[in-house]
């Protein structure tokens, strides 16, 4: 069973893409607080958020093109009514 993706045990989760959204909106958040910190440490953390974020960008791209696949070649998923996964195995 998945934690937080939306599955046929867990048709109430969420999409990749939405969690790395939310994910990528707490960091920006975050970087807010302390793009004005002059120290050394703040700024390797920034730095470092400024690419986790590139890179969270880039899976939100991948994510969203995966649903895009998906919903194109099988519909959009139904997860919980008792439809088959539309991809790999139940």
């Amino acid at each position: 069973m998945t934690h937080f993706l939306i599955s046929e045990d867990n048709p109430d989760g969420l999409k990749l893409e939405d969690i790395l959204a939310a994910i990528r909106k707490d960091i920006l958040l975050r970087c807010t607080k302390i793009v004005d910190d002059k120290k050394a440490e703040a700024a390797q953390v920034l730095d470092n958020s400024l690419k986790i974020l590139n890179l969270l960008t880039e899976a939100i791209h991948l994510a969203e093109n995966s649903t895009q696949v998906l919903d194109k070649s099988f519909g959009p998923s139904k997860p919980g009514d008792g439809s088959p996964p539309r991809i790999g195995n139940p």
